[in-house]
């Protein structure tokens, strides 16, 4: 293997995946049926490394929070499905499984020297600038992770980012000489920008109306639940002074100090008190829950209604995504906690998704009437005035010189000129992702002469990006991948 990386050194360049280990607890995921043989303590097998459903469960929790991070909160198992993440995060635990296994065949480790230093650079176990042990275990134990899971996995990233460096991605003077010649080509240009600050959009109901017509499917209601709820208040009980000292002696580890330290009982007693009254108001919910289902309610219970939406929901959303997983013939939720409180949800109707008439859509089709007519007379604009436009000249600018058009905001101004130096034609027009559009020309070109050393580590991403691919295809052949899992064979 090592003799084929030299060989293609020149080409070649690894980056994979490396997962980073998130302080987040793994909830149970359903993968499909296991295909098990002999494999039981396995759900994948890459050359001699084996991948648990452990670890599996684990990525996928650490994909599931990144994609709930980037839709603000609104992503679900629904759109997971969608984005295929049971794959996305096998793969990744595949590709970092096949560089172990290189790992493996040329004794690389990683010793506990080497974890101890790793550890030490860690901020997030300081305190007041250095390591400390105590914050080191009290952040894991916290997170539910014992040190030697933590200690293993960390030691797993080590070893893979040894084995990057087995390949090193310098560029050579060539690629540096054509990368700064690049980077220094320099065009003077003509240009305009042009918004929509002077179009006028006709949205009377003559123009909106038939614009509504032909996209009705676009303008649907939204799926609502009818429910009926019964609420369990907090209960705040007086608890004799023995039962709170027994609780106190059984969970000491529940009442700690902003340090991690352990309260004494005197201070932690009003937590213990509080916990209890959490348990008992726990307990009083289910009790409820039980007697809800039975059509055994207390004749004091009061049974409330609400009809619940994406857009109208007073509860949570893990609430609502609970209420959408229930049926009218098993129609009943656990009690679940809002602020202390406890909430048990009987699903009564389920409304379907209908076309809202025009006057019920009539606020979200003028606002893509607008959009979509603002556009078009825009583009329309464009193109009638490429030919004779007067604009602003600049002067010489390169491909990171977007900060040098003043009269344009930045992000339409960097959209610009990343696209102006990727176009082939010395005329023409560029839509930015704003919905600006540009019209410019190229008047004059030349090359300067501007030493540019931070092109180095452009090239090396440009390559990294570029023979990710090959090396992963290369190991593929060289270590047979097996899944245990139905369904998400490679």
């Amino acid at each position: 293997m090592i003799t084929w990386m030299q060989r293609h050194k020149k080409y070649l360049i690894i980056t994979i995946w490396i997962s980073t280990i998130a302080f987040v607890g793994a909830g149970f995921v359903g993968w499909g049926q296991y295909n098990y043989g002999d494999k039981a303590g396995a759900v994948a097998k890459v050359g001699n490394i084996e991948i648990t459903m452990g670890t599996l469960q684990k990525s996928y929790s650490r994909l599931y929070s990144q994609y709930n991070q980037m839709f603000q909160g609104q992503f679900d198992e629904e759109k997971a499905k969608q984005f295929g993440l049971q794959r996305q995060a096998l793969n990744q635990l595949t590709n970092q499984a096949l560089l172990l296994n290189l790992a493996q065949a040329y004794d690389l480790r990683i010793s506990d020297a080497d974890l101890l230093a790793e550890l030490m650079k860690q901020e997030h176990f300081f305190k007041d600038g250095v390591f400390n042990k105590s914050i080191y275990k009290e952040t894991l134990s916290s997170n539910n992770l014992s040190l030697k899971e933590y200690e293993t996995d960390l030691k797993k990233q080590m070893l893979i980012q040894k084995v990057l460096k087995l390949l090193p991605i310098h560029p050579n003077k060539d690629e540096l000489k054509i990368s700064t010649t690049i980077a220094n080509i320099a065009d003077k240009i003509e240009y305009k920008l042009l918004t929509d600050s002077n179009i006028t959009v006709d949205t009377s109901d003559e123009r909106l109306k038939p614009f509504w017509e032909q996209r009705q499917r676009d303008f649907m209601s939204e799926v609502s639940y009818e429910v009926k709820y019964i609420k369990q208040a907090k209960v705040m009980n007086i608890h004799e002074e023995g039962k709170i000292a027994s609780y106190y002696d059984a969970n000491k580890n529940h009442f700690k100090n902003e340090d991690g330290k352990i309260l004494n009982f005197e201070d932690a007693k009003e937590k213990v008190v509080d916990e209890l009254n959490a348990k008992d108001t726990k307990e009083m919910a289910l009790r409820a829950y039980i007697a809800y289902k039975k059509q055994k309610l207390s004749s004091d219970v009061v049974i409330h209604t609400a009809t619940i939406s994406q857009k109208n929901n007073p509860f949570t959303q893990e609430i609502l995504e609970k209420i959408q997983a229930l049926t009218i013939t098993s129609p009943y939720l656990k009690p679940m906690s809002i602020d202390g409180e406890y909430f048990t949800f009987e699903l009564i109707k389920v409304n379907p998704s209908k076309t809202k008439s025009f006057l019920n859509a009539k606020d979200d089709v003028k606002e893509l009437f607008i959009k979509n007519e603002t556009t078009k007379q825009l583009r329309a604009s464009a193109q009638k005035s490429l030919e004779t436009f007067k604009g602003t000249i600049s002067d010489f600018l390169t491909r990171k010189d977007f900060d040098k058009i003043a009269d344009m905001p930045a992000e339409d101004a960097n959209d610009f000129i990343a696209q102006l130096f990727i176009s082939k034609q010395k005329k023409g027009i560029i839509y930015l992702r704003s919905g600006n559009i540009v019209l410019y020309s190229i008047l004059e070109q030349k090359i300067l002469n501007n030493s540019l050393e931070s092109e180095e580590n452009s090239i090396e991403k440009l390559k990294s990006a570029m023979f990710n691919e090959g090396l992963i295809k290369e190991l593929q052949n060289l270590y047979t991948t097996e899944i245990f899992i139905e369904g998400l064979s490679f």
